[in-house]
């Protein structure tokens, strides 16, 4: 949606009148490759002064609102199901102050995702799956035009009672207990590193046995004919009775808020595919001597141009973005040579797509150093990643890093992930970069079985 339209479909919605007397819960869903979030200062102007929320719960980092309580804060993946059945233990204790819930948060952070988990867990009516239409999933934004809902299920004494024995009966389980196709999904994402976790319902809804009609007519056909099909009738879809929902409380998705000064804005919809992670990341780290300049395909660069002695940088960022290093001398001519080809991959599309793209603006940055195990700060080139920097104590660098012209460029102190330049493996010979090493994966609602 265009700022102007999402912004009166969105307030509009928070605006309505209170539930049971309540004002609405703001879930926002925050990105974490996001930080410091672009969108967050939005919300007071969307809920409006007159409006009193129930409370702010981020799912990703901390923040604040005005008028709005922080409650919680949870960190949770919506692709893996880590962390989402105490997002929705959380959810279930705020039954009490809180009217309609409303999923808020930039395009691309994965509240479509989240939508369709909480969908299909004990925070939704068991029924629901089957009226509600699932949220579209998709690295385009502005694909949830529509504000989706459920009607969020009222955790009774006896609710939360059962749900504490299931949730107690998973944790006893080893992953010898799982069915074959939960062992391979579960393999699959624990090759990759990361955190897993399983959303599960409680209380399954039974569907009723179809009437089958049985016509003997339409069943007998003679030796020389074809036998003869019954067309199918309408299957009719399934729909909440009004004692159901006349006093329920909904969840709603709402479309995403378009990000400014982002580069995905630039992007086509195969480029922004290889931008965005759909993979778990793994840093990337290079030592770097001053005169040297690293790339980040063609959507960043960081110059090391002053220092006495070498530095590291940790790339942070969808591992289909290549990363190159070049001397100072020769980085200019590698951007004009390679810009639009495979080599930087991104953007694609050679000569005329380069012609058409923002040229790369700089912007100088001094950092001191704080010690070799411990990065001094992140180098956020707009929405294609960052770059953490480590350097020796008390060492002053000059660096220049280069993003878009129009998209936001952010030196973060302190850093994400000060340690990130540990989590390597051996130096490969002959070059800049060090083998990347894979983190463990962690798996919750399992008990571990004492095996590495």
């Amino acid at each position: 949606l265009p700022p102007e339209q999402h912004r009166e479909v969105v307030s509009a919605a928070l605006r309505r009148p209170p539930r049971h007397g309540r004002g609405p819960l703001l879930l926002y869903i925050l990105d974490l490759l996001e930080l410091p979030d672009p969108v967050l200062p939005q919300l007071p102007g969307l809920l409006g002064p007159d409006v009193p929320a129930a409370g702010l719960l981020v799912v990703g980092n901390k923040a604040g609102l005005r008028g709005a309580p922080l409650v919680d804060v949870r960190l949770v993946s919506a692709k893996t199901g880590f962390g989402l059945e105490g997002l929705v233990s959380r959810l279930q204790r705020s039954w009490k102050c809180a009217g309609d819930v409303y999923l808020l948060g930039a395009t691309n952070s994965g509240k479509s995702t989240l939508f369709n988990s909480l969908l299909c867990s004990d925070y939704c009516k068991s029924r629901a799956p089957d009226v509600v239409d699932r949220a579209t999933v998709s690295p385009w934004p502005g694909t949830t035009l529509n504000l989706l809902k459920f009607p969020i299920i009222n955790p009774t004494c006896d609710r939360i009672f059962r749900r504490q024995e299931r949730l107690k009966e998973e944790a006893t389980k080893t992953e010898d207990e799982l069915s074959s196709e939960e062992k391979k999904y579960l393999n699959q994402l624990k090759k990759q590193g990361y955190l897993v976790g399983e959303v599960g319902r409680t209380i399954q809804h039974q569907k009723s046995s179809p009437v089958v009609d049985f016509d003997p007519d339409m069943l007998s056909y003679s030796i020389d004919e074809d036998p003869r099909h019954s067309p199918k009738k309408n299957e009719e879809r399934e729909e909440f009775t009004y004692n159901e929902v006349k006093d329920a409380r909904w969840c709603f998705d709402t479309p995403g808020i378009v990000k400014e000064n982002c580069v995905l804005n630039l992007l086509t919809e195969k480029e922004v595919k290889l931008v965005l992670p759909t993979h778990a990341i793994i840093p990337r780290t290079f030592i770097l001597k001053p005169g040297m300049v690293l790339f980040l395909a063609a959507l960043g660069r960081v110059d090391y141009l002053q220092g006495e002695k070498p530095a590291w940088f940790s790339v942070v960022a969808s591992n289909l973005l290549p990363v190159h290093i070049s001397t100072l001398s020769n980085a200019d001519a590698l951007y004009e040579k390679y810009g639009g080809q495979e080599f930087l991959k991104v953007p694609m599309g050679g000569e005329e797509r380069m012609k058409e793209f923002p040229r790369l603006v700089p912007q100088d940055i001094t950092l001191k150093g704080i010690g070799t195990t411990e990065a001094v700060a992140d180098i956020k080139l707009s929405s294609a990643g960052w770059v953490a920097v480590t350097a020796h104590a008390e060492e002053k660098l000059l660096l220049r890093a280069y993003t878009p012209k129009g998209t936001a460029l952010v030196v973060r102190e302190p850093p994400l992930l000060p340690y990130i330049s540990t989590i390597r493996g051996a130096r490969i010979p002959g070059t800049a970069a060090y083998r990347t090493k894979k983190p463990p994966s962690l798996v919750e609602n399992l008990k571990t079985t004492g095996k590495r």
